[in-house]
């Protein structure tokens, strides 16, 4: 099964391909070609967003795609940032700045009103139309500084609840892929691959 991916940021792609590559070993994924633009995030949720960056990938190359869209919802803030995580400090804010205006806004917040979630929808597509969908979420708590140098995004003020403590940011990447949205959206994603995989060899085809 071979999709194009239609991320360009280079350290999601990375976490995507890991995933898959270790959930669904028939799954090849090429690079989003250069010439394709960035789509823009117009939807009103995750899956929205997903689901217009997979239909915007499988209509400008011909070929079934693959897209996400992660969002950190924090209580305290109403949700936010959501959907605009990535853009949380302005267009084209750095990952630091995003982070520090998270922290800023949760300034002087004890610990257990700093309660989040962190969810990514991920997204097949087929030029047909044919979609599969997952979702992953993970509870966790935002800390009042930042801890580790792994990962990326808000990784070193995200701590999951079902861990041991430590921030996504201290943990490995292998640690992270267990633990995280994107590693069970990820998984989920590929169950469902397989299931369409088994469907398309049994038919001669996919619709």
């Amino acid at each position: 099964m071979r999709f194009v991916l239609a991320t360009a940021n280079p350290d999601k792609a990375r976490e995507i391909e890991a995933v898959l590559r270790e959930a669904h070993q028939g799954i090849e994924l090429v690079a989003r070609p250069d010439d394709v633009a960035e789509v823009d995030e117009t939807g009103e949720t995750l899956e929205d967003n997903a689901r217009l960056k997979a239909a915007a990938l499988c209509a400008a190359t011909g070929l079934p795609a693959i897209a996400d869209d992660t969002g950190l919802e924090v209580d305290a803030l109403g949700g936010a940032p959501g959907v605009h995580s990535a853009r949380y400090a302005g267009a084209g804010a750095t990952y630091d700045a995003n982070v520090a205006r998270l922290l800023a806004e949760l300034d002087g917040l004890p610990l257990e009103r700093r309660t989040a979630r962190f969810s990514t929808v991920a997204v097949a597509r087929w030029p047909g139309g044919l979609e599969v969908a997952a979702l992953g979420s993970v509870d966790g708590l935002v800390t009042a500084t930042p801890r580790g140098a792994n990962g990326f995004g808000y990784d070193p003020v995200f701590v999951p609840i079902a861990g041991d403590g430590r921030t996504f940011g201290e943990m490995t990447a292998e640690e992270k892929h267990v633990h995280s949205h994107r590693g069970e959206a990820f998984r989920t994603l590929a169950q469902g691959l397989r299931v369409v995989d088994e469907t398309e060899n049994s038919t001669g085809g996919t619709s």
